[in-house]
């Protein structure tokens, strides 16, 4: 074996479980094996040698099994008895072992005829729904070993199966798992009993890609294990190779600890008082959140500046007299709604928000929180309706009308000469559009809540159109006839006469200026930026990939999007994508799921326009530039300014994406990945270059690139679908190959797999590390990148990363479901607590 390379070598050569060939070597290799584990080894060795020395010829075979199967129990009893009691579970590790078989005798009870649980209804009953043929081969395994001969099962016979299933016992696991492979009952797997356990464990976790393989793997654990070329192994040969998994898996066990960064956050554990652990809370909180603190008191502070301001002003005139404190609470909203109707617009600006991003204001201005700041003032906008329409509308028109004539002549008069009644009130200019602008904008905010937005309510048809993203983006339009009307309505107001005094459009000019310019920008500019598709790709999971020719005059950021109209689908509508190619390649390119009525459409249009792929290649359909069919057109606009294009000002990255959320990330992975080649580069020409030589003073310029501040990246990518991988297959194998200096470290996670430690997800684990060990190759993604099952433990991500990097500064990215993003808020404010390590969390808004 010391001539082979690396990754050539057999998996099994390491393990302490693998049979030896008959003979002195084997003796000697036993006894290295038992020295290293200490005096109670030696007995053992003793034992199986003299079983050695008393065969013939043919009992250097029998040492060799009796060996094997000694160094396995051996294994588990020094180092394996813990891993060995959370895996192979049949029943998941939440359940409390009474309440789970009540649960099941209450199934039974409902399913059982005449006393009898049908074979069909056992995965129901044993809470196996999901993976119903996995638990008809339990049910067979376990009644093969009964000698039970029918398909149906008593309530006690049904309670020795729950009690050796959900056994507490790894050997009684073990025991049931092996027969459930061994279907003959010889006490021996053969190669085709293992491809078909692989098929449905795969069949079981959804890995299609496992099942076609089966054959493949089913031939890899037979080499690794079954040394002698019998044809078959046996149970301890099993129990090694399920023992000794978690020792190959070393290579995916990034984020090493120190004693010194350890004990340095332990510090932050000492015990404290209640008053210090709040005061501390408090300061952490203040510092995290200051800028949108003082943002939001600002604004606050000037809504409350205008309110009174109005309240007191109208408090002076001789309307007061009748109409009241109403009339005051009326005029006090709205202004504060002319001053929020105008507010509104500057969030949205986008491409003013992107060149302030460049300045020295994020500094001081939270700008990833434009689009919830633009929320928080509808939020405004809503109170200042209700001040405004209903004192109007419930207390200042009634108490104007109900007035006796003498002191309507009195005091108002600005109403006309002739006392109007309600209806006249309601119906006059400032009525109609009034009432207009509410209900226009009562349409508009409901249809943006994310009830609507979203889809989460679900409408009958044809009430079905009013929920989605096209519903939401064309009543957001109906603003422009709002303004219209809110100018025309602050131009007719009772109680000013004065132009000067008329303040509506004096607090709408300059945003109303803004923001029309920006939709002008938008269209020349997207006009200008003309592109031609490259090539397109409709991989599994409804995710089309748009990769264009990149116009000239496009610069952007790793971690910017831009916006995109396809007028096949729609000549009006952009939706923001992230860029997932890097500033650095002649192209740009976007990932799109399938998530509306807009990106379902826009996948309709270009599956017509692709052909089934060629020569292996991935993703479902295919279309380039030989492609003989047209490709719809496509405009672009931007880029437009995201959270995560600062990243380049962190020591440490954290990258978390949740499936198609992983986007904004891999321009930044693909950044990173150049700038190593090119540091690389350098390193092996000169760590200088020659600058010009002055004549006169034999001076020598050096010119030295700018260093990488950035010393580490972490990418964690948490997936439910298989064939999310092949979205960015390149980029996962381009990083392990040709990052040499280990900057990056990816990390992907697949939900729908069963946990680790489940026994439907056992044989999967395996053929995983051993594939991995000897071919570098993962099988779940096909890539370098090693796929984990389940979800990451967040607090041991963190906890790791904070004591490998030790007075950091680390950016922690996120782009998915808003639930986990409150988790690693919460993750980082408690670790900015502890110790050294500083983490600043930043989300993804559109």
């Amino acid at each position: 074996m010391r001539g082979l390379p690396k990754h050539e070598r057999r998996w099994s050569d390491t393990l302490p479980g693998k049979p030896m060939i008959a003979g002195s070597s084997s003796a000697i290799e036993l006894k290295r094996f038992s020295w290293s584990h200490g005096h109670g080894s030696r007995s053992m060795y003793s034992a199986v040698t003299s079983v050695h020395n008393a065969g013939g010829p043919g009992a250097g075979f029998d040492f060799a099994l009796a060996a094997g199967a000694q160094r396995a129990q051996l294994y588990r009893t020094q180092s394996g008895a813990q891993k060995a009691l959370q895996g192979l579970r049949f029943i998941s590790t939440k359940t409390n072992g009474v309440d789970a078989w009540n649960e099941v005798q209450s199934c039974f009870d409902k399913l059982a005829k005449y006393g009898f649980l049908d074979r069909s209804d056992f995965a129901q009953c044993i809470g196996m729904k999901d993976s119903k043929g996995f638990a008809l081969e339990v049910f067979d395994a376990l009644s093969r070993r009964r000698k039970l001969k029918r398909d149906k099962i008593s309530r006690d016979e049904l309670h020795e199966f729950w009690s050796q299933i959900a056994d507490e016992s790894f050997d009684s696991r073990l025991q049931v798992f092996f027969d459930m492979v061994d279907k003959n009952e010889d006490g021996r797997i053969t190669e085709e009993e293992v491809k078909e356990i692989i098929m449905l464990s795969a069949s079981a976790n959804k890995l299609s890609r496992v099942n076609e393989k089966a054959e493949e793997y089913a031939s890899l654990i037979m080499e690794e294990l079954d040394s002698e070329r019998l044809g078959y192994i046996e149970l301890w040969q099993l129990e090694t190779l399920l023992l000794q998994k978690d020792t190959y898996l070393n290579y995916s066990q990034a984020l090493s600890y120190t004693s010194q960064a350890l004990s340095e956050n332990l510090a932050g554990l000492r015990k404290r008082s209640p008053i210090q652990r709040m005061s501390t809370k408090l300061l952490h909180y203040l510092q995290e959140n200051w800028k949108r603190i003082w943002v939001i008191s600002l604004w606050i502070l000037i809504m409350a500046g205008l309110f009174l301001w109005k309240f007191f002003q109208y408090k002076q005139k001789s309307a007061f007299q009748v109409m009241g404190y109403c009339l005051l609470t009326a005029k006090g909203g709205a202004e504060t709604l002319k001053f929020n109707m105008a507010l509104i617009l500057l969030p949205v600006c986008r491409n003013i928000i992107t060149w302030l991003r460049s300045t020295k204001l994020p500094l001081f201005l939270p700008f990833e929180d434009n689009i919830n700041f633009h929320k928080t003032i509808a939020g405004g906008i809503v109170v200042g309706i209700i001040l405004h329409a209903g004192n109007h509308l419930a207390c200042d028109f009634p108490r104007l009308v109900n007035a006796p004539r003498s002191r309507y002549e009195k005091y108002l008069i600005d109403f006309g000469e002739n006392k109007p009644t309600y209806l006249d009130l309601v119906r006059g200019v400032e009525g109609v559009t009034g009432i207009l602008m509410v209900i226009l904008m009562m349409i508009a905010f409901i249809l943006a809540t994310s009830w609507f937005r979203r889809s989460v309510i679900k409408l009958p048809k044809p009430f079905d159109r009013i929920t989605g993203f096209n519903a939401f983006w064309y009543s957001h339009h109906l603003f422009v006839i709002v303004y219209i009307l809110l100018i025309v309505h602050g131009t007719c107001i009772y109680l000013v006469h004065k132009w000067y005094l008329k303040t509506t459009w004096m607090y709408l000019a300059v945003p109303i200026c803004l923001y029309a310019g920006e939709r002008i920008l938008r269209f020349f500019r997207s006009r200008f930026y003309a592109v031609q598709l490259l090539k397109v790709a409709i991989y599994p999971g409804n995710v089309l990939t748009l990769q264009m020719s990149k116009p000239p005059q496009f610069r952007y950021k790793s971690g910017q999007y831009m916006l995109v109209q396809c007028p096949a689908v729609s000549p009006f509508e952009w939706h923001p994508f992230s860029i997932t190619s890097a500033p650095g390649d002649n192209f740009l390119s976007i990932h799109i799921r399938q998530l509306g009525d807009w990106t379902r459409e826009l996948k309709r249009v270009f599956s017509e326009a692709c052909e089934a792929p060629k020569d292996g290649k991935s993703g479902l359909l295919r279309a380039d530039e030989s492609t003989n069919k047209s490709l719809p057109k496509l405009l672009i606009d931007g880029p437009y300014g995201a959270p995560a294009q600062d990243y380049r000002k962190y020591d440490v990255l954290l990258l978390v994406g949740l499936g198609i959320g992983a986007t904004p990330f891999i321009s930044i992975l693909k950044d990173l990945l150049n700038e190593v080649i090119k540091m690389n580069e350098q390193d092996s020409v000169s760590d200088f270059k020659v600058g010009i030589t002055d004549s006169s003073s034999n001076r020598i310029s050096p010119k030295r690139r700018k260093p990488l501040k950035t010393t580490n990246a972490y990418f964690y990518w948490v997936t439910r679908e298989q064939g999310s991988f092949d979205w960015f297959h390149g980029i996962m194998n381009e990083v392990d190959e040709q990052d040499q200096r280990g900057v990056i470290e990816m990390h992907n996670y697949l939900t729908s797999v069963y946990e680790e430690g489940d026994v439907r997800s056992a044989l999967i684990t395996m053929v995983q590390t051993l594939n991995h060990a000897k071919n570098g190759v993962d099988v779940v993604s096909g890539t370098r990148v090693r796929t984990h099952f389940g979800r990451p433990n967040w607090k041991k991500v963190f906890s790791k990363t904070a004591t490998k990097h030790a007075n950091a500064r680390i950016g922690v990215f996120y782009c998915g479901a808003p639930v986990l993003a409150k988790e690693l808020s919460r993750l980082c404010s408690e670790f900015n607590q502890k110790g050294s390590t500083k983490f600043e969390f930043h989300k993804e808004h559109y």
